[in-house]
């Protein structure tokens, strides 16, 4: 049987609200569609601002998250994969 993990919508607004003021967005955290793509069009962020946001969250949950990995694709794929990733290896 799979299992099914549900998200973690407190998780995930606390960390749209990080993104929200690490890039100095011009958005409200709720407008951030958690299974939508972080990088790219929609919110304009850009491999540079993916790298803040990982400093963000490795200040704020204590997850160590490296440039150059292989996963980050699949860790910042949408806000919804990223509040998954920090739930399950947080430190803090």
């Amino acid at each position: 049987m799979e299992q099914h993990i549900e998200p973690d919508l407190a998780l995930e607004r606390e960390i749209a609200a990080h993104i929200v003021t690490a890039l100095n967005l011009d958005i409200a955290p709720d407008d951030i569609v958690p299974e939508s793509p972080l990088y790219g069009d929609e919110l304009g962020i850009d491999s540079i601002d993916i790298l803040e946001i990982a400093l963000v969250m490795s200040k704020q949950y204590g997850v160590q998250m490296k440039a150059d990995s292989a996963d980050n694709s699949t860790i910042f794929a949408s806000l919804r994969a990223l509040a998954a990733y920090i739930r399950e290896h947080r430190s803090k």
